[in-house]
Parts: C-alpha cells; structure tokens; sequence
C-alpha cells in the first residue's frame, strides 16, 4: 500500500505531459505486475487504510477498472464498509466518484449512501464532506442533501479557501443548490481571488451554471479580476471566461471593451473557432465597445471573410446571425449564406433544422429592416392573434382597462410583420398626450399617431442584474423602431409583485412620459 501510494504522490505532481509518458513505464513495470499479485492475494487480510488507499493509488494510476485485481478490492470494500474510519471513507468516495458505473461500484455507492446516513452528524470535517457529496452524486435523495447541507453549514466558520473552490465541485457534483452554503464560500473566494488560478475561475462560472446560481457580486470580482490583469492573460483565456460569463447572462462591460481593443490591435489569433465565440459573446450579450465599435466589427467581418473557405454551414450561418443581432450585414458571407439557402444545402437533422430556420429568418428580416432604403411605413399591417392574454399578462391588462378605461383603448396579443409579436399596443396623439381609441386609428391611418409597443419579458431578456438587454431582445426592440413603434420593455416579474395601485402609476409614466421610451433611433447606415 505504502509503495503504491508513493507512486501515486510522486506521479500527480508530474506535468500533463511526463504523467502520460511515466504512466506507461510504471503500468509496464514488471514490479507492479508483482505487487499487484502480492495485494490480490492478501486482500482480505490488509488493513482497512491499506485497503482503501490502494484502491485509490491503482484506479489514479490508471489500472483498468474491469481487472480482477479492482474488482476484488471493490468486493472487500464492501465487505469491511462497516468497519472503515471516516478518513477511509472519505478516500473511498473520492476513488469511487472517479470511476465509471458498474455492479461493484454501483452496490459499494449505494452501502456508502446507507453508512453516511448513519454518521453524518459526527462527520466534522469539511473535506470529508465534499468528498462524500462528489461520490453519492446527483442521485443523492434529497433528505440526505439537506443532511449533507446542515453539517457543511454546522462547520461553515472553519472554511478555508481551498474548500469554498472545492465546494463549488462538490455541490455541482450532487446538483443541489445550496444558498447558506454557497454564499460563505463566494464571498471566501471574493477574499482570496488573486490566489485563484485562472482553471479554477472557469470552473467557478461553470458550476455556478448548473446549479443555476446567480451572484452578481461573485460575477464582477472575477471580472474586476481578469480586467485587472487582461496583460497577464492569454487572449485565448479571456475568450474562455468570456464565454463562460455570456452562459451565465453575466456582462462584464470593461472587460468586454478591453478584449475587443485586443481584437481589433492584434486579429490574427482569431482562428474559426475563436470568432465564432467571440460573435456570439457580443451579439447575445448585445455589447459593442464605447470606443472603435465600427473597427471592431470591420475587424470580426475581415476574419470572418478569411474564414470562409473553412467555414461550414451551420457556421456560417451562425456567424451571419450573431452580425446581424448587432446590426451588422457581412456582405461577402451573406451572398454564401443565400446562395447555399437557394440551394437547399441548409437543411440539416431535425433536432438543428427548426433553430436554423429562426436564424436564418432573423437573417432575411435584418436585410430587410436594417437596410439603409428600408422607410417606415405610414400603416402596418398587424393582426389580433386573440382577445384571450396569458395568465401571466393578465394583471397588465387588468391595470391597462383601469388606467384607460375601456378595452377598446389598446390592442392586446398583436402579430406584426417578419414574426414579431408584442404584448400590448397604445396609440396616441402627435404630441404624446392623448390615448387613441383603436378603431378610430385603423379607420383613418395617419402618419403622425404614435405607436407604442409594450413587451412583458422574464428577467433572462436582459443581462444579469442589469436592464440592459440582450442580443434578441435588443434586435426586436430596433426593428421594432424600424416598422414605426416606440417600444418599452417590462420585467413581468417585477411588474407582477407590485401592488396594484403602483403598477397603475407604473403604466401611467410609461405611458405619458417621453423619456419612457428611450430605445434609440440608430442608423446601421455606416455598418451597411
């Protein structure tokens, strides 16, 4: 046991790249075969730390799993489960969470299960813990996560920084978000983010993802962070935590602007790959930067017109897509897209074709709306899909009736053209002071009503913590412009928990004040 977990220690501190080449000599090794033969006989006669831990040191090491020699230790570690300390079954989680599924592993896991049920309330240790979580997994009952929570919480003030990094792994592992525990351990790693190295700070943003946690605090640190120190980097880096980031919703603005100036100073890393992340981070993102915004996309239109004989095409179509989200038309890429569209070579499988029919579209409708010679039109034809609204827009047209009056003041559930649709639509006088009866405008159109959309969106429209909103949302809200409508947009959930009389007032602002509507009239004339 002692030498095979001498290898082990010895072999984990090697880089990547020796630990392939040593794994190979000690597997081939003629004294491991005889070590190997000496622990498969005397199995059952090991102590119950020399059991487990060379259990751990042959899996690490990379003997297969399906050998007599693992399956025999799995079968007598189940034997003496009972008799194992806590520190044994802590290595025993960890071997057992690094190995695939079997009938051995899956029976040891489930007594494993059972035995930390009985001694959960005397396991004080918080890395035994984590290493409990990792191995019972997403398939831990609930009752015993909330058990596992309570004794991680119970010894939450002998935190270090290492297990806040860890806990993240471990939570993530079982699936189980865990605010009073994940709270503790962001603002830990908040404390101590200069000794994060940069691996860790990307699989912080991943678990953060599947546990669907979202801390806003936690987001920009790590982004203050990297921005801080952009110069340290690799380009290739940033773009991985801006991807991450962008998964979360999550905008770190400065960041964002200081990599575009990197892009624009110095295009050259950007491989097929590379761009294609960077278009989607700033078009679902709906960023630019402040400063060189049109040398920017000149920069990303110019790899990508590089790309092209490479590029296949679903992405090239996404590519165009995630251009066109931002206002932008690639000319050279367009003409491919279309052309390969009137060929049909744009048809994929079934799960890829209905999304690919939405970009595309949203391409078509941006060469559309977006082009230089489109006009308004004094009359749009729009359609009322239903006077039914959805429960969640039933409060809005409860307040809309009582702040106007009458049903026939608004229209509710309206199809635009190009497949846009919007909540609810005013009209009013030229001057912004008046509300329209519906009827009376569609009788006699005129140029000069105002029009204005109303759009109930969730909270995932807009970039966490912010009202900024994101790609789709803010390529609506332009075409939206575009086809003559002054358009707001309204967090439903926010608008929902207001108390009645302050959603009145709420509307009443939006409705009456100028400023309400604030989406500029931009032109994407230069761009074109």
């Amino acid at each position: 046991a002692n030498s095979l977990t001498a290898a082990w220690r010895l072999y984990k501190n090697l880089s990547e790249e020796q630990q392939r080449y040593e794994k190979r000599l000690i597997l081939e090794h003629p004294g491991l075969a005889r070590l190997c033969q000496q622990l498969l006989r005397q199995a059952r006669r090991v102590t119950r730390g020399d059991l487990v831990f060379s259990l751990h040191a042959l899996v690490s090491l990379g003997v297969p799993q399906n050998t007599l020699l693992v399956q025999t230790l799995l079968r007598v570690c189940q034997e003496k489960l009972n008799q194992l300390d806590n520190r044994c079954i802590s290595v025993l989680a960890t071997t057992l969470a690094g190995m695939d599924k079997d009938k051995n592993v899956s029976a040891l896991q489930a007594g494993l299960q059972l035995l930390v049920e009985q001694r959960i309330s005397s396991i004080r240790d918080i890395f035994i813990l984590q290493n409990l979580m990792k191995c019972l997994g997403k398939d831990t009952p609930v009752f015993l996560k909330k058990k596992l929570e309570m004794a991680v919480v119970r010894e939450i003030d002998g935190l270090t920084f290492p297990n806040a990094l860890r806990m993240f792994l471990a939570l993530t592992a079982m699936n189980y978000c865990s605010l009073p525990i994940l709270n503790p351990c962001s603002k830990k790693i908040q404390e101590n983010i200069h000794d994060v190295p940069f691996r860790q700070f990307i699989l912080i943003l991943e678990a953060c993802h599947t546990l669907q946690y979202r801390n806003v605090k936690l987001f920009s640190a790590l982004a203050d962070y990297v921005n801080s120190t952009a110069y340290l980097w690799d380009k290739r880096q940033i773009i991985l935590f801006l991807s991450a980031c962008e998964t979360l919703g999550f905008q770190p603005t400065e960041l964002l602007d200081i990599f575009a100036e990197k892009v624009t100073e110095d295009p050259d890393f950007l491989n097929l790959k590379n761009l294609l992340i960077v278009l989607r981070v700033y078009s679902r993102l709906n960023h630019l930067p402040r400063v060189q915004k049109h040398q920017f996309i000149e920069t990303l239109h110019s790899c990508l017109n590089k790309c092209l004989p490479q590029i296949s095409n679903t992405e090239l179509l996404k590519a165009v897509y995630s251009l066109g989200i931002l206002g932008y038309l690639p000319h050279r890429a367009l003409d491919e897209l279309l052309q390969k569209d009137s060929k049909d070579e744009l048809a994929l499988s079934d799960d890829l074709r209905e999304q690919n029919a939405m970009m595309l579209h949203s391409v078509k409708t941006c060469m559309e709306l977006d082009s230089p010679s489109f006009t308004k039109a004094a009359f749009v034809l729009t359609e009322s899909l239903s006077s039914l609204v959805s429960l969640n827009l039933r409060k809005a047209q409860e307040v809309l009736i009582e702040l106007l009056g009458d049903e026939n003041m608004f229209r509710q559930n309206v199809q635009l053209p190009y497949r846009y649709h919007i909540d609810f639509e005013i009209r009013m006088d030229p001057d912004r002071k008046k509300v329209l009866p519906i009827a009376a405008t569609d009788d006699h159109p005129d140029s000069r009503v105002q029009r204005l959309a109303f759009l109930f969106v969730p909270v995932s429209a807009f970039c966490l913590g912010t009202t900024h909103p994101k790609g789709k949302l803010a390529m609506k809200q332009r075409h939206l412009s575009r086809l003559g409508y002054n358009s707001t947009v309204i967090q439903n959930k926010r608008f929902q928990e207001m108390k009645n009389e302050d959603a009145i007032e709420f509307l009443k602002r939006k409705i009456y004040s100028e400023g309400a509507f604030s989406f500029p009239e931009e032109t994407v004339q230069d761009n074109n």
